[in-house]
């Protein structure tokens, strides 16, 4: 018995999009909860992953406004990381 990987593969990335959809909703659910703070990297950290793992599931079934939404959202998660990095750094060299 053998598995076609071309078979395989739209259902491993539809199950991959879904799950990334499944990081969407948990995150906003932590957030309205208030067991995250839309401040922290860790909510632009899942964000992030979200939308990378959503583009993956748009990689079988492409669509080009899901898939510009995804890549903005990746980017300013990126971005807010950063700059959240950054902010941390410089509050650390203040305090030596």
């Amino acid at each position: 018995m053998s598995i076609d990987i071309e078979t395989l593969r739209p259902a491993v990335s539809d199950a991959i999009g879904l799950a990334g959809f499944g990081l969407y909703v948990t995150n906003y659910i932590l957030l309205t909860l208030h067991r995250v703070r839309s401040e922290s990297i860790f909510y632009f950290a899942i964000n992030g992953a979200a939308a990378a793992m959503v583009l993956i599931g748009l990689s079988t079934s492409f669509n080009l406004a899901s898939a510009m939404i995804q890549i903005f959202w990746l980017c300013i998660s990126a971005f807010a990381i950063i700059i959240r990095l950054r902010a941390g750094r410089r509050m650390n060299d203040a305090s030596v």
